[in-house]
């Protein structure tokens, strides 16, 4: 009876090492990952860049299946502008009109579900909580996604309306009278990362 016992608690702990093995977490290289924004107004436009502060990906059976990552609202950029215009609509971003960064200086992203994706532009449709100045919101979008010798790589594109997480400044779905000074409540999100 007890080499019974025995033998059944070593193939538990024999299961649950396999297990570990085919299931583990991987870093967010954060200096090779990056996100780009593109920012949509009646006169034109404006696109930048924020950085990722922290991440990981959880692999299982060398594919990705979850994962969270950190956004550093703090390193909002803007590349489409120098001097004084920089600096002025960092400024604007960062401030209580747009981004609220001194009171919500990280924005984060949690991974709900990965599914394979049937079209030829995307290889995985992610799901996920994206949290912004405190408020979560459930968003999905295409991804491509590839595991290459054990390193995760994955690019998305995809639009958000940035008045779900109150970010409401110069938008023609609250204010009235805008005229040229409209700015569009979609914004447009280029995510890459890439795992340590």
């Amino acid at each position: 009876m007890k080499t019974k016992i025995l033998s059944i608690g070593m193939a538990a702990l024999i299961m649950a090492a396999a297990f570990t093995i085919l299931q583990k977490e991987v870093k967010v290289d954060t200096n090779s990952s990056q996100i780009a924004w593109v920012g949509k107004k009646v006169t034109g436009q404006h696109n930048g860049t924020v950085n990722i502060k922290e991440g990981a990906l959880e692999m299982e059976e060398g594919q990705v299946t979850g994962g969270s990552f950190v956004i550093d609202m703090t390193t909002i950029d803007v590349l489409d502008l120098e001097g004084e215009y920089k600096g002025k609509l960092m400024g604007h971003l960062r401030s209580d009109d747009f981004f609220s960064v001194e009171k919500y200086p990280t924005a984060k992203f949690v991974i709900t579900s990965i599914n394979k994706s049937e079209a030829t532009d995307a290889t995985h449709f992610i799901a996920g909580d994206l949290t912004i100045k405190g408020i979560t919101n459930k968003i999905t979008f295409p991804a491509n996604i590839s595991v290459e010798n054990g390193k995760a790589n994955a690019k998305a594109s995809f639009a958000l309306d940035r008045t779900k997480w109150q970010v409401k400044y110069g938008s023609g779905s609250f204010f009235d009278g805008l005229g040229d000074k409209m700015i569009y409540d979609d914004f447009e999100l280029t995510v890459n990362l890439s795992s340590l």
